[in-house]
């Protein structure tokens, strides 16, 4: 029989809980005023490009259903894109297309689709079937990430990323998520995707999970999970420290990948960022707020990006 683990345990062993995350992570740290620029991703893409921090590039936005009839004719230019809700989350609403049969789209499981079906996905989009809380949106056509061969083994028709969580400026825990068929090619945790918990100072592979149970190898591709090395690595922890310059986060998820000529490129930032990176890495967060706290009342608390990642990857790695 499954046994649950205590309040008393998951306290002793460092576990972040849904209480603490949303009072004090979340509630005391990032202003309200601030959430707009992170929960539209358009916004958030006028925030990133300001402050020159790297991005898939935007190609066009439908803001209107009568502008539904000119995509045909902008699109031929585009053989692979992304589109995306604006104000989406969980993955919801994202139509990849990663090339063309004829007057149809192909997506990547090699399936082809009409444009009728992308018409009607735009339509979905717009009236706010895919939005945070159902308001009217826009949908987002985005360039299509060259995706690092790092990955091939390790991700099943979908676009695997890596999650930082920022505390206060300092990346503190990493995962990557990688889809499957269950998750229907999404890397979202809570559908099926595996969660693989990185050593904050290496990249390095340090446990995986699948609906927090512990996996070894991928559910489809059958490749080595405990294998992977991110490459770049440091490359992505100064970016994920970047990130909290711009938005002034306290508590921020920072969604990255990997391009293979561009390097990472910031997906998206997320202000409620959840707590199943604890389960992927093994270990909670707690001592590494405390340790973050700790630092921030001393004189010698780094101030800038690099310095902060560079503290990260000596000093959290070991708690």
């Amino acid at each position: 029989m499954l046994r649950l683990a205590s309040p008393l345990r998951l306290k002793r062993a460092g576990i972040v809980g849904m209480n603490r995350r949303n009072v004090e992570l979340i509630a005391e740290n990032n202003p309200r005023s601030m959430f707009p620029l992170v929960d539209d991703k358009l916004k958030t893409k006028a925030l990133l490009r300001k402050d020159g921090i790297a991005a898939p590039r935007l190609l066009g936005v439908v803001r209107q259903t009568g502008q539904i009839k000119e995509l045909p004719a902008f699109l031929k230019a585009f053989p692979s894109f992304v589109m995306k809700p604006s104000q989406g989350s969980g993955g919801k609403g994202i139509l990849v297309i990663t090339g063309r049969d004829g007057d149809s789209y192909v997506k990547p499981s090699g399936k082809t689709v009409p444009f009728a079906e992308v018409a009607r996905h735009v339509n979905n989009t717009l009236s706010g079937l895919f939005s945070l809380g159902g308001k009217p949106d826009a949908a987002m056509i985005e360039a299509m990430i060259d995706f690092d061969p790092v990955f091939d083994d390790y991700s099943f028709e979908g676009v695997p990323d890596i999650r930082v969580i920022v505390y206060k400026g300092f990346p503190m825990m990493a995962m990557t998520r990688l889809s499957t068929a269950q998750s229907d090619g999404k890397a979202n945790l809570h559908q099926g995707a595996v969660g693989v918990g990185l050593d904050i100072a290496t990249g390095l592979a340090m446990r995986a999970v699948q609906f927090n149970r512990p996996v070894h190898t991928h559910p489809d591709t059958g490749a080595d999970l405990t294998s992977i090395a991110v490459p770049l690595w440091r490359d992505i922890v100064e970016l994920a420290a970047q990130c909290y310059q711009s938005s002034q986060l306290g508590y921020l998820g920072v969604d990255v990948v990997l391009d293979r000529t561009q390097g990472p490129q910031v997906l998206e930032l997320n202000a409620r960022p959840g707590l199943a990176i604890q389960v992927a890495n093994g270990r909670g967060m707690a001592p590494r707020v405390a340790a973050i706290e700790a630092l921030l009342r001393t004189e010698g608390a780094p101030n800038t990006p690099t310095g902060r990642a560079q503290w990260s990857m000596d000093v959290l790695a070991k708690l």
